[in-house]
Order: C-alpha cells, then structure tokens, then sequence
C-alpha cells in the first residue's frame, strides 16, 4: 500500500476511535474490583456553552456526594442495596436532578414521582409509580420489595402504604421549585406554539448500581418523570425490565432517557438478555441496545452498568449525561460527552 494511502487510513481509523470514545465514554477497565458503584443524574441535551462554572461545580459536587455515600457502604463491607438506597437518596433531596425534591411538574402543577429496585442475587424488585407524598421513593420501592407481595404499587395506594411504613412524608408542596415551575410554563408555551420540546429539561432520572463485595448487584432508579405530563402518565423508571434490571449471573443496569422507547426496548433487560443468551460483553451489549436499537427508533437517553466482574459501562447517545462511577482506588464524574 502506498504511503501516503496508508496514513490518510490510519489517520481516519484513529479519528473515527477518538470520536466513539468521545462520544460514547466507558469509565473504567479495571478488572475485578472488590466493589463498584455507578450513578447517573440522567441524560439529554446537556452542553457545556449552555451551562455556568458554578452550575457545573454543583452538579460534579453532587455526582460526588452521591458516589462517596454509596462507596462508604461498600468499603465498609456493607451491601449493594444500601450502597444504591444511599446514592439515590442523595439525588433524590437535591434539587438539581429530576428526582424527588427536583422533580419536574405534570400539566397540572404538581408532582408525580416512580422508583423502582431490583436485587440481583434473587430477582427480587419493587417499585412504585405515581406517589405525591413519599419523600424519597427510592425507599418505598425497597419497601415494596421488602415488606409486601407485591413488585409494583401506584398512586395513592403506594403512598398509604409507604406512610404505615413509617417512610418520610411531605407535603406536595415541599417538591416545587422555582426551576422546575419556570420549566412547566416554558414547555406549556413550546406546546401551544408547536414548538420542539427540550429533552434536557422536560426528562430526566437518577439511578445507581452497585456491586458488593460478595458479589451481589443491585440496581435501582428514580424520577419525576416528564415535564408538563397527564393523565397519569408513567415512564419507564418503576418498570423492571425497562429502566432498571439486576442478575449476578450477568450485569445490572440503570436507565435514563425518554421513556416511552426504553419500555418498548425493554432496554435493561435486552442488555442483560443478549449477555445471558447470546454471550455479549456488557460494553457489546450496551451499545447495541443504545446506539443502534434506541437510536433506530428515534429515541434518546442512556445507560449506566456494571458486570459480575465489576466492569462498568456508562453508553448514550444524546449529547450529555451526568454521571460518575467509584471503585477501591478510583472515582471519577462526568457530565458532557466529549469527557
């Protein structure tokens, strides 16, 4: 092959690399770690021209919160479930995230919040849709795993049960915030003028997995679901399958995104079946589920993942997802694509 033909290939090849690592960043190849955690703050158009130094020191701030109250729990010796139960918590009282006291408002001007929880040791879940009044759902999902027959309760039956748990109540005022109600108005008047509705700031989710060191993973997700919502409206976030999954034998997996694709994918479960039944890499399996299954249908969000090996995945394909991982000796958050 001609020299200068060689290098133009190689020149190409090392670009079109650099682009999808850019793009489509893995966190850590460090393997078989004595325990792993990552999180997401979820996903959409996040860039960094539109946002301030601050803005972005507070959200790495609160990635970093989250991660070091999780990690504590692992290097304790302690379990996964708590290790996730601790990190979301942290989300879920920040108002940065769409999550719990930063939950996004329905059409109506109110909050309508789902979590969901699966541990991976013996497929175990719980979730809850709908609920006004929990505090932290993350821990009426686990309680719904725990302390019920059940995998799923929603609306006011969730939250009565959630209150004879002796869980955190709130009043529904405590969930408004001025960000998120300038949020409802500007997506009321995007509607009314057709307009193309910003994924940034109309969805969004909070999520974690970890895996202990007994080798157990777990799973679990949180969120206020979709800016400007109706009737009820409930995304893939307290759906097993859809938004959170967890098997020791393969992988668990934690969802962010539009969530009417993820439930038609059934993302985290197609990530864990095509490692159970076709042998995939959970990077393999990742980033045909997002890339090429999510994106053909026209949807946007991600995923953060970890593998019975401790290998963490963090794959998107929209332009930004706040997120980070923590290891024995490493810990690390992100939020553009370029990172």
């Amino acid at each position: 092959m001609r020299p200068f033909l060689f290098n133009s290939l190689l020149a190409f090849t090392c670009l079109m690399c650099m682009q999808c690592q850019t793009k489509y960043p893995m966190s850590s190849n460090t393997e078989n770690p004595e325990y792993a955690l990552v999180i997401h703050g979820g996903a959409g158009t996040i860039l960094k021209e539109n946002m301030t130094e601050d803005m972005e020191q507070r959200y790495h701030e609160a990635l970093t919160r989250a991660l070091s109250a999780g990690r504590q729990i692992l290097e304790e010796g302690g379990m996964a479930i708590d290790a996730v139960e601790a990190a979301i918590v942290i989300m879920e009282d920040e108002p940065l995230f769409n999550a719990g006291k930063g939950a996004v408002l329905t059409y109506d001007g109110t909050t309508e919040l789902d979590a969901s929880i699966m541990t991976g040791h013996n497929l175990d879940a719980g979730a809850v849709g709908g609920v006004k009044t929990i505090k932290n759902p993350i821990k009426a999902a686990i309680g719904v795993m725990n302390s019920s027959p059940h995998v799923m309760l929603v609306g006011n039956g969730a939250d009565q049960f959630a209150k004879e748990l002796g869980l955190d109540i709130v009043d529904p005022d405590y969930f408004l915030t001025e960000r998120r109600i300038q949020s409802l108005k500007r997506s009321k008047e995007k509607e009314a003028n057709n307009e193309k509705q910003d994924a940034a700031t109309r969805h969004g989710t909070v999520g974690a997995v970890a895996l202990d060191k007994e080798g157990n993973i777990v799973a679990g997700t949180s969120t206020g679901g979709m800016t400007n919502k109706r009737y009820n409206r409930i995304g893939d976030a307290p759906i097993i399958g859809a938004a959170t999954y967890a098997d020791n034998n393969t992988c668990g997996i934690s969802a962010t995104g539009h969530g009417e694709y993820f439930i038609r994918l059934a993302v985290a479960h197609n990530i864990h079946a095509q490692m159970k039944y076709g042998g995939a890499s959970l990077q393999e399996a990742a980033e045909d589920v997002i890339l090429n299954q999510l994106e053909g249908l026209g949807g946007d969000g991600g995923i953060v993942g970890l593998d019975k090996n401790g290998r963490i995945v963090m794959v998107f394909n929209s332009e930004g997802m706040y997120r980070g991982f923590a290891l024995p000796d490493e810990k690390k958050t992100f939020i553009f694509k370029d990172e």
